[in-house]
């Protein structure tokens, strides 16, 4: 009887907590899809009374059946599947090479002291300007369109694993020198576990950027993805087209973001942030 009496109340408490936890989690999503939700609505209702010029400003419902006759049509899966490609070949050239560098640069004053003034110095750069040059050298084949994505996510996650490590308390490294930690381990037990706050951070600008590069390389020279589709369509003043384009981006943009952020709250479990 006692058994059973201590059970029942655990068992509740549970089934509370579960609630709450589901009822927090429609609250959010809710929080989350209230604004872009009023923008549609809102947007709707003005292309409907021509507030808006149909020409420049295609109605929601309008995008939605474009969007679905360019999947029927299998256009649209062709051109997102190049565009998925370039971007993640990119943010693994450059996002691999600055996670190297930042933790390289950061574990050795000279190497910061050789390297970090020129890297600082090509950051400043805009992209823009460099994207000429990257077509006369490469072409405009994909070489030129992924050199360019990964330059652009180089520096985000460069930047933090640099800090990262250079945060990193330096008790600890007195910790391993004390257990006798070579290199190796000072990195993969010390510095990266250390410095992955900052890494996650950089991933999320680096993945950032490199979709903006991807538009940016895609616009100005390409035959074939998303950035291309927008340009084709703008020549042909098809609005909603162009609408289409921009969502993809957006959306692509907002589950990178989240994917890593799912990654941050599984890796850094440890750590006691604030929350309001």
């Amino acid at each position: 009887m006692n058994t059973v009496s201590v059970t029942q109340p655990n068992a509740k408490s549970i089934k509370k907590k579960k609630v709450k936890a589901n009822s927090n989690k429609g609250t959010i999503l809710f929080r989350a899809l209230f604004l872009p939700a009023l923008v549609l609505i809102i947007w709707e209702v003005l292309t409907r009374i021509e507030f808006l010029p149909p020409l420049l400003f295609s109605s929601p419902s309008l995008i939605l059946s474009r969007t679905i006759e360019l999947a029927v049509s299998g256009s649209l899966w062709d051109n997102m599947q190049i565009s998925l490609i370039r971007a993640l070949l990119g943010f693994l050239l450059g996002g691999g090479l600055g996670l190297l560098f930042g933790i390289l640069v950061g574990m050795n004053s000279k190497s910061e002291h050789y390297l970090n003034p020129t890297f600082q110095m090509i950051r400043t750069v805009p992209l823009l300007a460099i994207t000429p040059l990257f077509i006369l050298w490469f072409g405009f084949g994909e070489l030129s369109k992924v050199l360019l994505i990964s330059l652009g996510s180089f520096f985000p996650l460069y930047l933090q694993a640099f800090l990262g490590v250079r945060n990193i308390d330096n008790k600890l490294f007195e910790v391993a020198k004390v257990m006798e930690y070579n290199r190796f381990h000072q990195i993969t037990k010390l510095m990266f576990p250390s410095a992955l706050p900052n890494i996650l951070l950089g991933v999320r600008l680096s993945l950032s950027v490199a979709w903006m590069c991807l538009v940016a390389a895609e616009l100005l020279g390409a035959d074939k993805g998303i950035g291309y589709m927008i340009q084709d369509a703008r020549s042909f003043m098809q609005t909603d087209t162009v609408f289409v384009g921009i969502i993809i981006f957006a959306l692509a943009g907002k589950f990178s973001d989240s994917f890593v952020r799912f990654l941050e709250q599984r890796l850094l479990k440890w750590q006691d942030n604030f929350k309001a």
